[in-house]
């Protein structure tokens, strides 16, 4: 489905009619607009639509969205009755560019895309105002987030900020995430303070640019940025159980709320839980062996990480199984350490913040590495434990250039390939650099 197809396909989901922006559901307790012409909005008319971003950017990346880079990292795989497949198996049935797996995700986020690029298009059109400045911050992290998750699955993607139905060629990479960084830049410049982890701030914001950093390669940034937030006295390191377990707790930074009353977002329900559990779950994914003994005994993340229902082993981080869904972490101080520490590198400031982190989870310290390859490791394996089925791991050893050797697998899964209907039914679109060659363009 083409950008365009998805852009018109949406009235007949219930989601957005001609001219107009549509929401369902929220996640801040009020009730968005049905419908609303974006060229006459009031600011409660914006409040009440922002409010409704909240919801379709949380559920229409679909539960594969939210999972995918542990599903591409080796750390998953089938479960069930189809347990038997390797990890490079899965991944090769599920990284094709006619799979619904791909298409899925790519489809849910360009469609979450137009709407915030149609809110943000009647909030430029609005007088200037406090208010107004903080919802075109909040509605600038959303398309970041958004622009995050597709340049770092797809690399060279059409960039959109603006609404619209023309065919549109892919940018450069590059170019992407110089557009993820311009949109978070917008959402710490205006964005509010932290008040609650299930609102975006500038904080989140913030920490959302750590990541992005990172990735680029620009470290001195990232660690500024991740060392503010972990000394601005917004946040601590917390017990682990309180994050996955829907308690108060000073770690989370922002978190989407994802209530069973407003979303078809169930990860635990979809994919990770058995029906020996209480909750009950479809079992599609489970824990390798390998991801499941990585936890030492005393590591205190080992039991909401992973657990045992009957014969099954299972992620335990999302306990509701079909009968709740739970919050879905999007970014947390814990990452912050771990950018920190390895911005820093093999100093004693970098193994100061690993080692903070690994005390908090009831680990010993660990001694200096020899050298700066061994200290990567170090902080890629506590990422690993720290971060299992909250999709990251795939991403991380792409970034880091240890994919192929980690997983035995092809050059071209370090990104995935563009849907092949999406590139049928858009004259300027081809298949990406990573995946040409495999379909002869």
């Amino acid at each position: 489905m083409t950008i365009k197809h998805i852009i018109f396909g949406i009235a007949s989901c219930g989601i957005l009619s001609a001219g107009s922006l549509l929401f369902t559901g929220c996640s801040l307790d009020q009730f968005p607009h049905n419908a609303v012409s974006s060229k006459n909005l009031t600011e409660e008319d914006c409040e009440l639509l922002l409010t409704g971003l909240y919801n379709i950017v949380q559920y229409k990346p679909t539960n594969n969205g939210y999972a995918a880079f542990d599903i591409c990292g080796g750390d998953l795989i089938r479960a069930g009755a189809s347990s038997t497949g390797s990890v490079q198996q899965l991944i090769r049935d599920l990284v094709t560019p006619d799979s619904g797996f791909i298409s899925g995700q790519w489809n849910g986020y360009y469609t979450a895309l137009y709407q915030i690029n149609e809110l943000l298009v009647a909030l430029n059109a609005m007088p200037a105002g406090a208010r107004r400045d903080e919802m075109l911050g909040i509605a600038s992290f959303f398309r970041g987030l958004l622009y995050f998750d597709i340049v770092s699955r797809w690399g060279e993607v059409p960039i959109l900020e603006k609404p619209t139905t023309d065919d549109v060629a892919a940018s450069s990479e590059s170019d992407g995430w110089a557009c993820v960084e311009r949109n978070l830049q917008t959402a710490i410049d205006l964005a509010p303070e932290f008040t609650s982890r299930y609102e975006v701030s500038r904080q989140a914001a913030q920490a959302l640019m750590a990541r992005v950093k990172l990735v680029m390669g620009k470290t001195d940034e990232a660690r500024i940025l991740a060392e503010g937030l972990i000394t601005c006295g917004y946040f601590s390191l917390d017990g682990f159980d309180k994050i996955f377990r829907g308690k108060d707790n000073s770690e989370e930074i922002f978190t989407f709320s994802n209530r069973t009353d407003e979303t078809s977002v169930n990860l635990s329900g979809a994919f990770y839980y058995s029906r020996s559990s209480e909750n009950g779950g479809s079992y599609v994914y489970m824990p390798t062996r390998e991801a499941i003994d990585m936890y030492a005994t005393e590591d205190l993340r080992k039991d909401i990480s992973v657990a045992q229902q009957g014969s099954n082993n299972v992620i335990n981080k999302y306990p509701g199984g079909e009968l709740n869904s739970d919050p879905l972490p999007i970014v947390r101080l814990a990452e912050m350490y771990l950018v920190s520490a390895e911005c820093y590198g093999r100093s004693l400031n970098g193994l100061n913040r690993l080692n903070e982190l690994r005390e908090k989870r009831g680990l010993l310290a660990l001694p200096m590495p020899a050298d700066d390859e061994a200290f990567l490791s170090a902080v890629l394996e506590e990422r690993r434990l720290e971060l299992l089925a909250e999709n990251h791991r795939w991403f991380d050893l792409v970034r880091t250039k240890r994919f192929e050797s980690t997983l035995s697998l092809e050059h071209k899964y370090n990104r995935f390939p563009i849907p092949s209907r999406e590139i049928s039914l858009n004259g300027l679109l081809r298949q990406n650099s990573w995946w040409a060659n495999e379909t002869g363009e």
